[in-house]
């Protein structure tokens, strides 16, 4: 008897990237082929506490920054020392309940479970120019599931700040590049250029038919420059 086979898919980027978009648009794709998808928002879903975590980073925001009026966001932006520590915490934690939410959710047999967010959108607010912060990178993604498609989807900070301003754009742009940089520990991120909303959908879905069409071995960068060197 065939074990079935579920594809482990995953979305991560900068706020205003167009995920949400994406997300929609190739999962409404695949039902229509008559896959089984299910959906997993990283924050509702798998995070543990996220009230309590976004309520701490408020309050922190507002302490240290009483003269700013604005709407924008205040907890990824946010760093002190010690919610640094209070954060490696609760990502340890975040990587636990996500192998378990990813058990239960693979045990009711979708084809495909899609992510809106995942690890990595946690371990770009690392810092990891020590030793010691690369070795906690490290034991996370060895917790965490490893996706069969990890799509990051890069776009322009100004432009994506000016759709969902909820952050200063100084940080978008260091966010942007915390992103790009994860490659070099995890090189098997297939990063999306921006480009527009119907071409990045068909770049997605061609990734999808691709590597479903292959040996589960294929490597993912071979992969990306394979999809990248064909037409449309």
């Amino acid at each position: 008897m065939t074990k079935h086979l579920t594809r482990l898919v995953t979305f991560s980027g900068i706020d205003g990237a167009g995920k949400t978009t994406q997300i929609e648009l190739v999962c409404a794709e695949l039902a229509q082929r008559g896959k089984k998808v299910a959906r997993v928002a990283f924050w509702d879903d798998v995070a543990v506490m996220p009230g309590l975590r976004a309520g701490a980073s408020l309050r922190v925001f507002r302490k240290n920054d009483r003269a700013n009026d604005s709407a924008l966001r205040s907890d990824k932006n946010v760093r002190t020392w010690y919610l640094t520590i209070i954060r490696s915490v609760f990502y340890l934690l975040d990587a636990v309940s996500l192998r378990s939410v990813i058990a239960t959710v693979r045990a009711n047999g979708p084809d495909f479970i899609v992510f809106d967010r995942y690890i990595y959108d946690q371990l770009v607010q690392i810092r990891a120019r020590h030793w010691l912060a690369r070795r906690y990178i490290r034991l996370l993604l060895a917790i965490a599931p490893t996706p069969d498609f990890a799509f990051i989807l890069d776009a322009s900070p100004d432009q994506a700040f000016h759709r969902k301003p909820e952050y200063p754009l100084l940080f978008m742009r260091e966010y942007r590049q915390a992103f790009l940089g994860l490659r070099g520990l995890v090189p098997t991120l297939l990063v999306i250029p921006p480009a527009a909303i119907d071409d990045v959908r068909q770049q997605l879905l061609r990734y999808l038919r691709l590597k479903s069409n292959r040996d589960d071995t294929v490597d993912a960068s071979a992969t990306h420059e394979a999809i990248l060197s064909d037409s449309p």
